[in-house]
């Protein structure tokens, strides 16, 4: 029971957590440690939730988590004769799991099917330019730019996107995109995207879902800014904002979001999160991610 109890405060703390952290600006400072932090709680508050529902349902046996699924699995008799509330739990636990497995695998391989019609369209209407090498180039006249991540990544832009931007723009365009290919940022998005399908009515995922997709984009922008001039890639947004660029393709990942922040951002930056702080909140996920699947296996 107290396993129980402490999953579930460790489940509802992740929550308050993430209402909070919503709000949170410091995040602006180094989008990469909190993008981490939005990992840790959602691992935690998915393990933890589950765990909490299980853990009831198997306090009978008195051997915790794990070693009661396994127990009851095996057909061992409890220590205790089971009731409605506890058969309820594990139904509920179990449920809970399944639905969080099920979204994930659905969302990434509806996310697999976009891309791999997407690149089979792309070897049809796209072409190679010889002034941007291993890009693919789109000749439509909007402005458009994104990657389709995957093993065989690419890169694509449209000619209207060649006319809109001058040279240096394009490149720190095509750093930015190199960014969210190199750093698989299409992962990170996934289990975020999956539980916004499991949870469509809940605020705070869709709020979480939000942040994380503004911080990968601000992510992308320092990997880039160390290689072209930030004004750059803040005049080639800015150019994007008021062209009306094409958003990205479902499953693929642009450049055109989210413009004034990061456009604010690169012009006027905040000073770096300090060291200790950075190591401070690293230290705190490794915690929260590990805690969960710690009370699965040890029982208190």
């Amino acid at each position: 029971m107290i396993t129980a109890a402490v999953l579930a405060a460790l489940a509802l703390g992740c929550a308050l957590g993430a209402w909070r952290f919503t709000s949170a600006r410091w995040t602006y400072r180094a989008p990469r440690v909190a993008i981490l932090l939005w990992q840790a709680l959602g691992v935690a508050w998915g393990l933890a939730s589950v765990g909490a529902l299980l853990a009831y349902a198997v306090q009978p046996y008195d051997q915790g988590v794990l070693q009661g699924l396994i127990s009851f699995a095996g057909g061992g008799s409890p220590a205790a004769s089971w009731d409605l509330p506890h058969l309820l739990a594990l139904i509920a636990g179990l449920s809970l799991l399944a639905v969080l497995i099920a979204v994930t695998v659905s969302a990434g391989v509806q996310t697999l099917r976009a891309r791999r019609r997407h690149r089979m369209l792309l070897a049809l209407i796209a072409r190679e330019d010889p002034e941007i090498p291993g890009v693919r180039v789109l000749d439509h006249p909007s402005a458009a730019a994104y990657c389709v991540p995957g093993w065989n990544s690419e890169v694509v832009v449209s000619a209207g996107t060649m006319e809109l931007l001058s040279q240096d723009e394009l490149a720190a365009v095509l750093a930015h995109e190199a960014a969210h290919v190199r750093e698989r940022h299409d992962l990170v998005l996934l289990p975020f995207g999956a539980l916004r399908a499991a949870l469509p009515w809940s605020k705070v995922v869709a709020e979480a879902q939000a942040q994380v997709e503004l911080l990968i984009e601000m992510a992308a922008d320092d990997w880039a800014r160390r290689h072209v001039s930030p004004r750059r890639l803040a005049t080639a947004l800015l150019r994007f904002g008021t062209a009306g660029a094409m958003p990205a393709p479902h499953g693929m990942l642009g450049a055109q979001s989210h413009v004034m922040a990061r456009v604010d951002r690169l012009i006027k930056p905040g000073p770096d999160l300090s060291r200790g702080m950075r190591y401070g909140i690293l230290t705190f996920c490794v915690i929260l991610t590990t805690s969960a699947p710690f009370l699965w296996v040890i029982p208190l």
